[in-house]
Parts: C-alpha cells; structure tokens; sequence
C-alpha cells in the first residue's frame, strides 16, 4: 500500500497520524474508482460485504467516533434494528453521496483533532458491552482506532475489488494517477 507523506507531517504527531489516517482512508476510495453504483453493491465472495457497503460503514464509523470524542449525539443512530442498514445503501444513497459524506466527516476529524489542546485529552469510551465501564481514552487513541479500522477495512476493499474485475490497489493507485500499471 502506498502511504502518501503530508508535507505537514513531519516532526508533528498530529500531522503524521492524520496522514496515516487519510492513507488509509484513500485505500476504501481507490477501490471504488470507475466503478457504477451497480458494481459497488456487487457481494463477489461467500461475506455480504460489497465495496458500497464498507464506503458506509467506515464513513459512519468515523463520524460515530468524532462524536463520542466531542461528546455529542452521533449524527447516525444504530440499533439492533437497523445495524443491517450500515453496510449497504439505502433509499437514495448513492456511492457519490457516501463519499462526499465521508469526505465532509475526515475534515470534521482532521479539524477536531487540529483543534484540541492535546492528543493526551480524553473522552469516556461509550457504554457498550464491549467496552469496560468507565473507562477513556486518549485523542490519540481514537485515531490509532481509527487507522486500525480504515486499514482493516481497505483490506477487505482489495479483497473485493480484486474479486470484482482483477484490479489490485498498485494498478488502482496508478489509476488514481492517471497512470497505467503494468
């Protein structure tokens, strides 16, 4: 996977996490370039993941994340009864909708995390079962999370993508580029 260096990064932990994250974040897109909204929601493999379905959850999932951070109501709710809705588009959710969401959800991150006075700060983790009671964590903590979730997920993304027509991230990145691979 190529990581592209924010020239602002260097020496500035901020700026090298919010690079890592944004890397990461441009494996989920890549993967999506030249595809049809038909394509996106193909599931080519025995899982029910189609590159349409990541684009939402890992969209979503930050955004749940900065508001936990910031201590608001995320701006999507998710129960039991409608967690089947978070890995495919509904309704008139189109990939380009979920990508210009997600895009106005990285700068609300990349902001917020510019913002705070320092990445030792803390938030209280939610209260789930799967979290210990009463326990916070860090800002920096929150976007190890998130690097650790973009990276799994863009992972999965190539799966797809290579399943769907053969092409890998290096071919996608060239792509991305204007490049041919190969």
């Amino acid at each position: 996977m190529v990581v592209h260096v924010n020239p602002e990064a260097h020496g500035d932990e901020r700026g090298a996490l919010l690079a890592f994250l944004d890397a990461e974040r441009g494996g989920v897109r890549r993967a999506l370039l030249g595809l049809t909204d038909e394509q996106a929601a193909t599931r080519p493999s025995a899982s029910e993941l189609s590159l349409s379905g990541l684009l939402k959850h890992v969209s979503e999932t930050e955004q749940a994340w900065l508001a936990r951070a910031k201590q608001v109501a995320p701006e999507i709710q998710r129960s039991e009864e409608n967690w089947h809705e978070s890995f495919r588009l509904v309704g008139d959710e189109t990939v380009e909708s979920r990508l210009a969401y997600w895009e106005k959800t990285a700068r609300q991150t990349d902001d917020f995390i510019r913002s705070v006075p320092s990445l030792d700060d803390t938030f209280p983790l939610p209260d789930e079962p799967w979290f210990p009671d009463g326990q916070r964590v860090s800002m920096r903590w929150l976007l190890l999370r998130l690097i650790t979730e973009m990276s799994r997920h863009a992972g999965h993304a190539d799966i797809i993508r290579e399943s769907l027509d053969g092409r890998t991230a290096f071919e996608l990145v060239a792509l991305e580029r204007g490049e041919t691979w190969g």
